[in-house]
């Protein structure tokens, strides 16, 4: 708040003083008052109320200017309350107590929000696991009895979207459900193979493994998944030529370890490569197939984020795709958990 902003909207009160001021100064000038009481009368009295004025002015000004100072410093703007004093005088009372009542609002139905997301969320985690009894009992009736490929194929895409939701569902609290220990690669790997066996001898795909006996800091189950992920992309997006390969290597490289996983599928054209990490986007490719939901690289970065890892891709259409995987080679950890 300045100074040229508050004398305008005062500007009813000096009009007023004004015309009171001309009132009395016509009654002395009547009264045949002598003009060194008329000069010292008119200097205190434009005295006591520019005084008056001016201890208005600066409880105000620096009650307004510690509200705007503290919020440009808040990242979470509805804090303002914690940080504002109690002023002094009725309009700022009057705009503290609006502010709490507001918070208090906002705060009661943010509560009454997050526990119907939550409700939902543990509603659609409980639904998935219920689809997936059923699902797991076709897929063994199908391995077991002469039924299509093609229909198996189709139900283990059934099954690959129900974990994609679940695990979608379970990252907004994924750090409650963290187990970070050494995990080997190698073992994650033969998972990995065993869990796209089927369609990697349908569509004829080699994977050559090079991890050796590497072992990254991480929870299994969610490194498990975002590999898997990265897998069911190369496997989606790979072309029909006779060589069809996925190539794996784990390697040690300024005290990081990286995971390599390239594929020669279709690639990711250059005006896309910088946006498949965001939500739902599926890009030129995804338009194609028509069977991208734009959810899976997304739920890779988020989880790579909260566990610590970092992700990266490179790619050349028509040529290759490459997922990078980085972890910290955290040997003080690994020293603090042998003693």
């Amino acid at each position: 708040m300045n100074l040229k902003n508050y004398l305008k909207d005062k500007y009813i009160y000096f009009l007023i003083i004004s015309f009171t001021y001309f009132i009395i100064l016509s009654f002395m000038w009547g009264f045949k008052v002598s003009k060194i009481v008329i000069l010292t009368l008119t200097f205190l009295y434009f005295m006591l109320f520019f005084i008056l004025f001016l201890i208005d002015y600066l409880r105000k000004y620096f009650f307004y200017q510690n509200l705007q100072i503290n919020l440009q410093k808040l990242n979470e703007k509805y804090l303002i309350c914690e940080l504002v004093s109690k002023p002094d005088f009725i309009e700022g009372t009057i705009l503290v107590d609006t502010l709490y009542e507001i918070n208090k609002s906002m705060s009661e139905n943010l509560a009454s929000y997050k526990k119907q997301n939550i409700e939902f969320r543990e509603y659609v985690e409980l639904w998935i696991h219920e689809v997936k009894i059923p699902l797991s009992a076709l897929i063994l009736y199908v391995h077991n009895h002469s039924v299509s490929p093609k229909i198996l194929k189709e139900i283990e895409n059934i099954d690959e979207y129900l974990e994609q939701i679940l695990y979608y569902v379970r990252s907004e609290n994924s750090e409650k459900d963290y187990i970070i220990k050494d995990v080997k690669l190698k073992q994650v790997m033969r998972e990995i193979m065993l869990k796209n066996k089927n369609v990697l001898l349908s569509k004829n795909i080699s994977v050559q493994i090079d991890v050796d006996d590497i072992c990254v800091l991480t929870d299994y189950k969610w490194l498990l998944f975002m590999i898997n992920q990265i897998f069911s992309n190369s496997i989606k997006y790979m072309k029909d030529i006779p060589n069809k390969k996925i190539d794996v290597k784990a390697y040690l490289d300024n005290n990081k370890i990286i995971l390599a996983i390239k594929d020669n599928g279709i690639g990711i054209p250059k005006s896309d490569i910088t946006k498949v990490f965001q939500k739902t986007f599926t890009g030129k490719n995804g338009r194609k197939l028509g069977s991208s939901t734009g959810m899976g690289l997304y739920i890779v970065k988020s989880l790579c984020k909260k566990l610590g890892h970092k992700v990266e891709i490179e790619s050349k259409e028509d040529e290759y795709t490459k997922v990078i995987l980085t972890f910290d080679n955290n040997l003080y950890y690994k020293d603090v958990t042998k003693m």
